[in-house]
Protein backbone atom coordinates (compact mmCIF):
# COMPACT_ATOMS: atom_id res chain seq x y z
CA UNK A 1 0.00 0.00 0.00
CA UNK A 2 0.98 3.57 -0.93
CA UNK A 3 0.09 7.09 0.22
CA UNK A 4 -0.59 10.22 -1.54
CA UNK A 5 0.30 13.36 0.24
CA UNK A 6 -1.22 17.20 -0.45
CA UNK A 7 1.45 19.37 0.47
CA UNK A 8 1.26 23.49 -0.99
CA UNK A 9 4.03 23.90 -4.34
CA UNK A 10 6.20 26.09 -1.94
CA UNK A 11 6.79 23.28 0.52
CA UNK A 12 7.45 20.98 -2.62
CA UNK A 13 9.98 23.28 -3.92
CA UNK A 14 11.98 23.50 -0.35
CA UNK A 15 11.77 19.41 -0.55
CA UNK A 16 13.25 19.24 -4.06
CA UNK A 17 16.22 21.54 -2.37
CA UNK A 18 16.63 19.85 0.15
CA UNK A 19 15.79 21.98 3.09
CA UNK A 20 12.55 20.30 4.29
CA UNK A 21 13.55 16.85 5.09
CA UNK A 22 10.45 16.63 7.30
CA UNK A 23 7.10 16.52 6.53
CA UNK A 24 4.78 18.10 9.62
CA UNK A 25 1.73 16.53 9.87
CA UNK A 26 -1.50 17.09 12.46
CA UNK A 27 -2.36 13.18 12.39
CA UNK A 28 -1.09 10.22 10.64
CA UNK A 29 -1.42 6.91 8.54
CA UNK A 30 -2.52 3.50 10.48
CA UNK A 31 -0.05 0.93 9.54
CA UNK A 32 2.75 2.33 8.44
CA UNK A 33 4.53 -0.80 8.44
CA UNK A 34 2.27 -1.88 5.36
CA UNK A 35 3.11 1.23 3.54
CA UNK A 36 5.87 1.52 0.53
CA UNK A 37 5.98 4.91 -1.06
CA UNK A 38 4.54 8.47 0.04
CA UNK A 39 3.46 10.12 -3.50
CA UNK A 40 3.77 13.85 -2.98
CA UNK A 41 1.01 16.00 -4.66
CA UNK A 42 2.08 18.90 -5.37
CA UNK A 43 -1.68 21.05 -4.80
CA UNK A 44 -2.75 24.07 -6.90
CA UNK A 45 -1.73 25.77 -9.45
CA UNK A 46 0.82 22.70 -10.15
CA UNK A 47 -1.71 19.79 -9.48
CA UNK A 48 0.71 16.76 -10.57
CA UNK A 49 2.45 14.12 -8.86
CA UNK A 50 6.19 15.38 -8.78
CA UNK A 51 7.70 12.47 -6.77
CA UNK A 52 7.81 10.07 -4.17
CA UNK A 53 9.87 9.07 -0.73
CA UNK A 54 10.00 6.76 1.71
CA UNK A 55 9.04 6.64 4.94
CA UNK A 56 12.32 7.59 8.08
CA UNK A 57 11.79 7.92 11.10
CA UNK A 58 8.48 9.59 12.56
CA UNK A 59 8.48 11.80 15.81
CA UNK A 60 5.34 12.57 18.04
CA UNK A 61 5.72 15.74 19.69
CA UNK A 62 4.21 18.92 20.99
CA UNK A 63 4.46 21.73 17.97
CA UNK A 64 7.00 23.37 20.62
CA UNK A 65 8.85 20.60 20.98
CA UNK A 66 8.73 20.25 17.23
CA UNK A 67 9.67 23.21 15.89
CA UNK A 68 13.29 22.81 18.53
CA UNK A 69 14.01 19.40 17.24
CA UNK A 70 13.73 20.37 13.47
CA UNK A 71 12.91 23.88 12.70
CA UNK A 72 16.37 24.14 10.83
CA UNK A 73 14.96 21.12 8.51
CA UNK A 74 11.68 21.89 8.56
CA UNK A 75 11.20 24.08 5.49
CA UNK A 76 8.38 26.14 6.91
CA UNK A 77 8.49 29.81 8.56
CA UNK A 78 8.29 29.30 12.51
CA UNK A 79 4.39 31.75 12.09
CA UNK A 80 3.35 29.55 9.41
CA UNK A 81 4.31 25.92 11.47
CA UNK A 82 2.33 27.28 14.41
CA UNK A 83 -0.45 28.60 12.33
CA UNK A 84 -0.62 24.98 11.28
CA UNK A 85 -0.71 23.57 14.69
CA UNK A 86 -2.91 25.99 16.17
CA UNK A 87 -4.78 24.23 19.30
CA UNK A 88 -3.23 21.02 19.10
CA UNK A 89 -1.49 19.04 21.49
CA UNK A 90 0.47 16.66 19.45
CA UNK A 91 1.71 16.80 15.85
CA UNK A 92 3.87 14.53 13.98
CA UNK A 93 7.14 15.01 12.00
CA UNK A 94 7.75 12.39 9.16
CA UNK A 95 11.43 12.21 7.56
CA UNK A 96 11.43 12.48 4.35
CA UNK A 97 13.94 9.78 3.31
CA UNK A 98 15.24 8.39 -0.34
CA UNK A 99 13.38 11.01 -2.07
CA UNK A 100 12.75 10.51 -5.77
CA UNK A 101 11.77 13.47 -8.30
CA UNK A 102 10.19 12.14 -11.22
CA UNK A 103 12.04 13.41 -14.75
CA UNK A 104 8.33 13.69 -15.95
CA UNK A 105 5.22 14.74 -13.09
CA UNK A 106 2.66 12.88 -13.34
CA UNK A 107 -0.94 14.13 -14.65
CA UNK A 108 -3.19 12.35 -11.58
CA UNK A 109 -6.40 13.76 -13.98
CA UNK A 110 -5.25 11.32 -16.81
CA UNK A 111 -4.17 8.50 -15.08
CA UNK A 112 -6.75 7.96 -12.36
CA UNK A 113 -10.31 8.84 -14.15
CA UNK A 114 -12.04 9.50 -10.62
CA UNK A 115 -9.11 11.17 -8.79
CA UNK A 116 -10.23 13.77 -6.39
CA UNK A 117 -6.82 15.63 -4.35
CA UNK A 118 -6.30 14.89 -1.02
CA UNK A 119 -7.32 17.17 1.82
CA UNK A 120 -4.60 15.86 3.51
CA UNK A 121 -3.74 12.11 2.72
CA UNK A 122 -5.14 8.98 1.54
CA UNK A 123 -4.05 5.67 0.37
CA UNK A 124 -3.78 4.36 -2.87
CA UNK A 125 -2.91 0.68 -4.35
CA UNK A 126 0.75 -0.22 -5.00
CA UNK A 127 0.14 0.15 -8.65
CA UNK A 128 -1.96 3.01 -9.06
CA UNK A 129 1.70 5.05 -10.26
CA UNK A 130 4.15 2.04 -10.70
CA UNK A 131 4.55 1.96 -14.69
CA UNK A 132 4.61 6.23 -14.83
CA UNK A 133 7.92 6.64 -13.72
Amino acid sequence: MNVLLSIKPRYVEEIIKGNKIYEFRKSLFKNREDLNLVYIYSSSPVKKIIGAFTIGEVVKDCPEDLWIKFKDVSGIEKEEFFKYFADKENGFAIKIEEFDLFEKPIDPFTVLPDFKPPQSFYYIDDTAFHSMN
